[in-house]
């Protein structure tokens, strides 16, 4: 068998991402990620509201090596999901879905654009190794594997931000056995830029670069199963699923190109807030079939819907 150095081997990975369709690829060593004591103490201050399952699995979050026995390597992905946002149809009462969800679910179009990426690469290296294809439910830190892999750098809203994608993407990751090269990690570029924590209508962020997971919008929406506090669902206005607020007014989204991908199906990016709060379970799963949205259960969402019904009054 003949040698193929990490680098050729880094290239032709990069090559067949493209070719199948990714916007951003890079590469990051697998192993210890360097920022635990960062991830313990957020837990240790219940930032992490009552996402309890952030703290299983804590050995694979601070080290991906973990997820694989042999992991050498781990490559991540960037998929675009920015669509051209809609005027509002009518004057029905309606709510907003936060841009991620306005397509088909992409734990479902990212996982088997991955396992695509990991067959085809299959074919083009001779030598064997194995692959674990993550999205967001595998436990591991995948912000921290993008920034390390120069994918893009940890904004000051917590999310990876790049020059050209903004941040309007959804992360992806094969961790492997497979030597690669690995990318150099990406280079901040916030600056003085406080306009994403300025614009937060819950202040979820105590400080730049930190997040108050219980505060944000996103969370109180889809993750928080209670009653969301009464000092903050008049903040949350008629957002029922997600928030984007913080990427809205991000530089680095001012223009950023059109998803390839992505395209809008139900429930889109405004759904009528009393159809919500009437929906029985099979219309909340016909409707929501597909969709990311099926994520929040229906009494959340009906929660969700009359907080907004309430806001808009």
């Amino acid at each position: 068998m003949a040698y193929v150095s990490p680098a050729d081997k880094t290239k032709t990975v990069k090559r067949l991402a493209a070719e199948i369709g990714f916007d951003r690829v890079g590469i990051a060593a697998a192993g210890p990620i360097g920022r635990a004591s960062y991830l313990d103490s957020w837990l240790a201050t219940g930032r992490s509201g009552t996402m309890g399952y952030l703290e299983r699995n804590r050995d694979i979050r601070v080290d991906p090596s973990r997820l694989l026995e042999g992991a050498r390597s781990v490559i991540v992905t960037a998929s675009n999901y920015y669509q051209t946002p809609p005027s509002r149809p009518d004057d029905t009462p309606r709510g907003r879905v936060a841009m991620y969800a306005w397509g088909d679910d992409y734990h479902d179009v990212v996982k088997a654009g991955l396992h695509k990426l990991a067959d085809a690469l299959r074919e083009a290296v001779a030598e064997p190794f194995e692959t674990r294809c993550c999205v967001d439910t595998v436990p591991i830190l995948e912000r921290e594997l993008a920034a390390r892999a120069g994918v893009g750098w940890i904004g000051k809203n917590t999310l990876v931000l790049h020059r050209e994608l903004g941040s309007y993407f959804f992360l992806g990751e094969i961790v492997t056995t497979l030597e690669l090269a690995s990318d150099e990690p990406a280079e901040g570029h916030c600056g003085s830029c406080t306009q994403c924590l300025d614009a937060c209508p819950t202040d979820a962020f105590p400080a730049p670069y930190e997040m108050d997971a219980s505060r944000c919008i996103s969370y109180l929406s889809i993750e928080h199963r209670g009653d969301i506090p009464e000092s903050l669902a008049p903040r949350m206005k008629d957002w029922v699923f997600g928030c984007d607020v913080c990427q809205q007014v991000c530089p680095y989204n001012r223009e950023p190109p059109v998803s390839r991908t992505f395209a809008i199906r139900q429930p889109g990016p405004y759904p009528p807030l009393d159809e919500i709060i009437n929906w029985s379970d099979e219309e909340h799963r016909s409707t929501l079939r597909g969709s990311a949205v099926k994520r929040a259960k229906p009494d959340m969402l009906k929660r969700n819907a009359m907080i907004a019904r309430a806001n808009s009054d």
